[in-house]
């Protein structure tokens, strides 16, 4: 015969387990909700930033891939001003596809840029082809991935902007502004002799080479004099992304 607080005990026990087992299923499900609402922030923000990718070619007013004694000789005097282009090929970035959409920074310090520490200006313009919202994107995304590269922006504008990439030679042409025509090195000498490579690009980049700067024009502005340079293996390109 089962005595009553035996048969107490085993009643409250199965209603301690329901209980214990309900919060289980509720601790389970709730983490299934939480992770479930994480997955879609993920693909939301993934859907809104895309991969920025595209062609890049930054001039320095200094060679890039020189003798020691070259080198040596522009560390201190030259180097101190870049002209930065780049041609977005694919990518949205914010909500807002940035494809087809080109810019050109001017960038100048008080030093060579190889200086960290340099403070430095820029100026920017992006193509006059580019929306009003694709302008502010891209903007945004050079100001939110490039910052310590062009330093403090003085000026932003837009206006008349072609990029060409044919082969290996690049032309970039911003109206009253800058303009830029390099060339593959012969034989790719930048990759067999990489000891002669002095500097790093401003933006990182994929499939990086050494170019021939057959000219280099800034006509002046808001961050420092007009300056020229030609016949010199000072430039770099190859494919951003961000």
């Amino acid at each position: 015969m089962i005595r009553y607080e035996h048969f107490l005990s085993a009643t409250e026990a199965l209603y301690e387990g329901g209980i214990e087992m309900r919060r289980i299923w509720f601790i389970a499900l709730t983490l299934g909700v939480l992770a479930s609402l994480a997955g879609t922030v993920t693909l939301s923000s993934q859907a809104e930033t895309a991969g920025v990718r595209g062609d890049y070619v930054e001039v320095r007013t200094a060679s890039v891939f020189a003798g020691a004694c070259h080198y040596n000789g522009e560390l201190t005097t030259a180097g101190r001003d870049a002209l930065m282009a780049w041609n977005v090929k694919s990518g949205v970035w914010k909500g807002v596809d940035l494809t087809g959409v080109r810019a050109v920074a001017i960038v100048s310090a008080g030093q060579n840029l190889a200086d960290k520490n340099a403070a430095r200006q820029a100026e920017i313009i992006i193509g006059e082809n580019a929306s009003d919202a694709q302008s502010r994107a891209m903007l945004d995304g050079l100001k939110s991935q490039y910052a310590a590269s062009l330093g403090k922006i003085t000026s932003v504008r837009r206006g008349p902007l072609s990029f060409e990439h044919r082969s290996k030679a690049y032309s970039v042409a911003a109206d009253n502004f800058a303009s830029i025509t390099i060339e593959a090195m012969p034989d790719d000498l930048c990759c067999k002799m990489p000891q002669w490579v002095w500097y790093s690009p401003l933006v990182p980049l994929e499939n990086r080479k050494v170019g021939y700067t057959t000219q280099a024009l800034y006509t002046g502005g808001n961050v420092g004099e007009p300056w020229q340079r030609s016949g010199e293996n000072s430039a770099f390109y190859g494919s951003f992304a961000f």
